[in-house]
């Protein structure tokens, strides 16, 4: 497969073994949350965005895997460090509290693992004075312990956001606000407050600002005097710098420029959600370096390949004991494959190219007169295209999928795109055309259906 060259030639989606295939897997599976019947073929070709299915389709995948394969299919940095490793047995060993030797010496091994992508992450929060890390197998895990050494710390109270999705685990679900169905009849954490989560300046102004004793809603609630939550009482504040299943809503400035103000003015713990929209999603190593927001730990997942809690030695509990997992992060190629694709991020200047491709892909969906879409949003390569109802979303990714294009909805009404961060400018026109053809073609279907 050239990927200069290549692109999707689909027959029927799904095909035969496709639909063979899912229903051999739901005869065993538990009910979750399928998008729809595309069966990757793990031995056929497949490059960058581009990948095979089990009745040979060739598909351009705009999801990556919901950010967790941020360089697409066979990346060939990854694919040849990982074929010189000798593959043994144990490869997943127990967790943080074990090591693992890869070479030596041990700052630069021949291969690394758990211990050198600590030092990577490190590296890559500096800038916040994080020193720490704790390695997990999952973004859930990373807010769960993000939270545990908050709460360690002092404070039985939380602060969320609607719209907020952090994980499944009970911890993560008391802070979620995007879908009741994520939530419904769960035991939940008490004294978790949540408050709007504006995302445009009309919103800013007004589900925000207030004429209270504070300006705005969280502020108010704070106030020494007439609010009702005492400072003090606050274990930790935990936002995504870009709402993911919340239907990828960025932040506004101001309401980050109001949130930094609260923490220094009351010691407030931030914790940045950065499981979808970290490890150069946006343009940036984390979504939040765009805002005036300092934040006090960082939980990583997904294209991280293992999950991560990121903090400061004054934040982590001291006491041994109080963080520790027998299985997390202990697998030897993910925490290979995490270092590899934050030295490739670095090394073939990765960030460039996600905002380059980014401003491509928006001004090219801005520009497009979309039937049914209503907005336009995103930084980097985390763009949304939001739609005038669920039913025509759903029927444009019912759309793409038939034109060999892999997309997946958010929110309620949104479309996300998440091309790998290497994506070429050819890659991002021949989605766009497939994207525009599947609106059109949706519409088309709307309009004989009245």
């Amino acid at each position: 497969m050239d990927r200069d060259t290549v692109e999707p030639q689909v027959g029927t989606m799904p095909g035969e073994r496709a639909k063979r295939w899912a229903e051999y897997h739901h005869r065993y599976a538990a009910p979750s949350t399928y998008v729809y019947e595309f069966v990757w073929d793990a031995q056929a070709d497949a490059v960058g965005p581009f990948c095979t299915d089990v009745d040979g389709n060739v598909l351009l995948d705009f999801t990556s895997h919901v950010a967790a394969a941020p360089l697409g299919y066979n990346n060939p940095t990854i694919r040849e460090k990982l074929a010189e490793f000798d593959l043994v047995d144990p490869l997943k060993i127990a967790g943080q509290d074990f090591y693992v030797s890869g070479g030596w010496p041990p700052e630069d091994p021949e291969f690394p693992g758990p211990t050198q992508l600590m030092d990577r992450l490190v590296a890559m929060t500096d800038h916040y004075d994080m020193d720490r890390v704790f390695l997990s197998n999952s973004g859930a895990e990373a807010v769960e312990n993000a939270i545990k050494i908050c709460y360690a710390a002092g404070g039985h109270r939380a602060v969320t956001f609607e719209g907020a999705f952090h994980g499944r685990t009970l911890g993560a679900l008391s802070l979620n606000r995007s879908k009741t169905v994520h939530r419904r009849g769960y035991p939940e954490i008490p004294g978790v407050v949540s408050v709007p989560y504006p995302a445009t300046p009309e919103e800013y102004e007004t589900r925000w600002l207030t004429n209270g004793p504070g300006g705005n809603v969280l502020a108010d609630k704070l106030h020494p005097e007439r609010g009702v939550i005492d400072p003090d009482e606050v274990a930790y504040l935990i936002l995504e710098p870009i709402q993911g299943e919340g239907g990828y809503r960025v932040a506004d400035p101001e309401f980050a420029r109001d949130l930094e103000d609260l923490r220094e003015r009351y010691d407030l713990t931030i914790v940045a959600d950065e499981i979808q929209s970290g490890l150069g999603r946006t343009g940036e190593l984390w979504a939040v370096d765009d805002l005036e927001l300092t934040p006090d730990v960082i939980a990583a997942g997904k294209g991280l390949r293992v999950g991560a809690t990121i903090s400061r030695s004054d934040v982590f509990p001291e006491e041994t004991g109080r963080l520790s997992s027998t299985w997390g992060a202990g697998d030897a190629i993910a925490a290979m494959q995490g270092v590899l694709t934050i030295d490739a991020i670095h090394e073939d200047d990765l960030l460039s190219n996600v905002r380059e491709r980014g401003e491509q892909l928006r001004r090219r969906l801005e520009a497009a007169d979309l039937p049914g879409a209503v907005d336009v949003r995103g930084k980097g390569l985390m763009v949304a295209v939001e739609f005038d109802t669920e039913q025509r979303r759903e029927a444009v990714v019912a759309a793409t999928l038939e034109r060999g294009l892999l997309t997946i909805g958010c929110g309620h009404a949104s479309l996300r795109l998440l091309p790998p961060l290497d994506v070429t400018e050819r890659e991002i026109d021949l989605g766009v055309e497939l994207l525009l053809g599947a609106v059109e073609s949706a519409a088309a279907d709307r309009s004989r259906s009245a």
